[in-house]
């Protein structure tokens, strides 16, 4: 039997990890991190770590001090954490089973924002070949990878969220949409925080994917170190004040985490998804208004420049949406162009979309909170299918401008 806590306390941290792969060691020690601070008479913290092949799901109420297997309350047997009826079942058993007046839940894993590439077909495929048998479904996020960082993969694979290397499988965009959409159904109200504890998951186009069932997220433009967010720091402050509001709380692991790492290039941002339909409406127009000025000649080089000297990350198509737009504004002054820019970048600097923002390393020094896909060579055509790409007609823009760009 899994302990409960009747009471409704304040806040009831919900860390969801996916630790069938290369990341299973550090999941062990930020259960450690979360042990730190523990549970209290006001805080609920709560997770369930699907580890690497030899060893079960468990889930733990975990408590402040002592060995972390004595704070397991439950053991699943073999989970696939990319299925999303496993990630539902844990937010309905952490809600039902710890109330809270506010929830952060946490998606612990690799990133890789937006897309939806399904990494693990030709595997899956070559096994099913054989075995005649085991799970079909889509998949997200694909790259290639740095070892050193949270999304490196083993070989030639690629970085997913929620990717679960012993079912071969992970969790895409509609899904994450769909689970996020049950859990405000059974909370009544959004969910507090979605935070991504995962690599490149701070995209417009992730907020605007799951904006009617979370209020605020925090995540990463850049890639992430494998160590992720400091737990115990986080979690201490909670502990301390768990009054804070949701705003606050989102802003405070901004802040804990850009003071965790000292040598890392690292961004992280807090973003208020109730601003996501304003800063899609600003998309929206820029998107207009650059598709318009492609036939001349002098504003695709100036789009061009712009996309080029743009802070780009780890996958070189995302590039951080503020630093494109004021390059562009520069060369196009008080043009339609360099006044839709202008928008952009209103809709997005605190007071706007992103609420926290910050990054250390030369690298990522021109980061603002939040980034966009912009390829140059050719537009995914799983782009088109998101929430994003069907309100800002940005996919239509991208489309037109990579066959502009390389029209002879």
């Amino acid at each position: 039997m899994s302990p409960t806590t009747s009471t409704k306390k304040q806040w009831t941290v919900m860390v969801y990890m996916a630790g069938d792969n290369n990341l299973d060691p550090n999941g062990v020690e930020d259960l450690k991190e979360m042990k730190k601070a523990g549970s209290t008479e006001a805080l609920n913290v709560v997770a369930q770590f699907d580890r690497a092949a030899g060893h079960t799901t468990k889930r733990y109420y975990l408590r402040k001090g002592g060995k972390v297997s004595n704070d397991a309350v439950a053991s699943l047997g073999q989970t696939n954490t990319g299925d999303p009826k496993v990630l539902a079942d844990f937010i309905r058993w952490s809600v039902r089973n710890y109330p809270a007046e506010r929830n952060l839940l946490v998606l612990w894993n690799h990133g890789q924002g937006w897309d939806d590439t399904d990494i693990y077909a030709n595997e899956r495929h070559s096994r099913l070949r054989r075995l005649a048998s085991g799970p079909i479904r889509h998949a997200l996020f694909h790259t290639p990878v740095r070892r050193t960082l949270r999304s490196a993969i083993r070989d030639a694979q690629a970085r997913a969220i929620l990717l679960d290397d012993n079912a071969k499988d992970f969790l895409d965009n509609l899904e994450m949409k769909k689970v996020l959409a049950g859990a405000r159904t059974l909370l009544k109200r959004k969910l507090d925080i979605l935070g991504m504890d995962a690599c490149l998951m701070s995209m417009a186009e992730v907020g605007c994917q799951i904006h009617d069932s979370a209020a605020f997220t925090v995540g990463s433009e850049q890639t992430e170190p494998l160590d992720g967010w400091p737990y115990h720091t986080i979690l201490a402050d909670l502990a301390k004040n768990p009054a804070m509001t949701a705003r606050d709380l989102s802003a405070l692991i901004v802040k804990k985490y850009l003071a965790f790492y000292t040598r890392d290039a690292v961004t992280q941002s807090a973003c208020d998804l109730g601003k996501a339909n304003a800063l899609a409406g600003t998309v929206a127009n820029l998107a207009a208004a650059l598709a318009a000025g492609l036939s001349d000649a002098q504003t695709r080089q100036r789009i061009l420049t712009a996309r080029t000297r743009a802070q780009y990350y780890d996958v070189a198509d995302n590039i951080d949406l503020v630093d494109f737009c004021g390059l562009l504004e520069q060369a196009n002054g008080s043009s339609e162009i360099g006044r839709r820019c202008r928008d952009v970048s209103n809709a997005v600097e605190p007071g706007g979309y992103v609420v926290a923002q910050g990054c250390k390393g030369k690298e990522v020094q021109n980061s603002h909170g939040v980034a966009i896909y912009f390829p140059t060579r050719s537009v995914s055509p799983l782009y088109a299918g998101l929430d994003f790409s069907r309100k800002t007609g940005w996919d239509r823009f991208l489309k037109a401008y990579v066959s502009a760009a390389h029209a002879r």
